[in-house]
């Protein structure tokens, strides 16, 4: 007796249709290896944008663009949409930041109409932020991942996740690992 005789007598014809739809996946893959390069392209001018260069924002964000995102002050992500949701935010980071680089840990990865990365941001301490407590120059990372749909040769939809909350304690904004943020220490008082 093998393994094989233990599993149902339907299972090998299972995973025969599976193996044929794996590579008529596959095939498919291949056949739009264009779209593939042209999704990636498109995710090279969005690092672009995050790096400043606003220049083909309404090239590659269609004009009602969502961001999915949780956001620390409880406000609806997907209530401003289009390029004017999501250039201030960038804006923002780049004010309270200098000396932005940020690197693709991960990806990008392209399936069908999304493309997905993980990153890493590594940056400089501006000031801006009224409750850190880091001096300006701090240098901080933080992480995140980031998910988009593109249709008609646009990105329409973003889904994020960042670690703001390893970026805040490194600039002493929330309490965490390296001691509580501004304040006396409860328990030295």
């Amino acid at each position: 007796m093998t393994p094989f005789d233990l599993l149902p007598r339907n299972y090998l014809r299972h995973a025969d249709n599976a193996r044929r739809r794996h590579l008529l996946r596959r095939q498919e893959i291949i056949v739009n290896t264009s779209s593939d390069v042209q999704i990636r392209d498109l995710y090279g001018r969005w690092a672009e944008m995050w790096r400043g260069d606003f220049s083909h924002a309404d090239e590659i964000l269609d004009p009602d663009f969502v961001v999915h995102q949780a956001r620390p002050d409880g406000t609806d992500s997907t209530a401003t949409t289009g390029p004017a949701r999501l250039l201030p935010e960038i804006e923002q980071t780049m004010a309270a930041f200098g000396d932005i680089t940020i690197t693709v840990d991960v990806g990008p990865i392209v399936e069908e109409d999304l493309i997905s990365a993980r990153w890493t941001m590594h940056a400089t301490f501006a000031g801006g932020l009224p409750q850190a407590t880091a001096p300006i120059g701090t240098r901080i990372a933080f992480s995140g991942h980031d998910i988009l749909r593109v249709s008609g040769g646009r990105f329409v939809e973003y889904w994020t996740c960042t670690d703001v909350l390893d970026g805040l304690t490194q600039l002493g904004a929330i309490a965490g690992p390296n001691g509580p943020a501004a304040g006396p220490d409860p328990i030295l008082t």
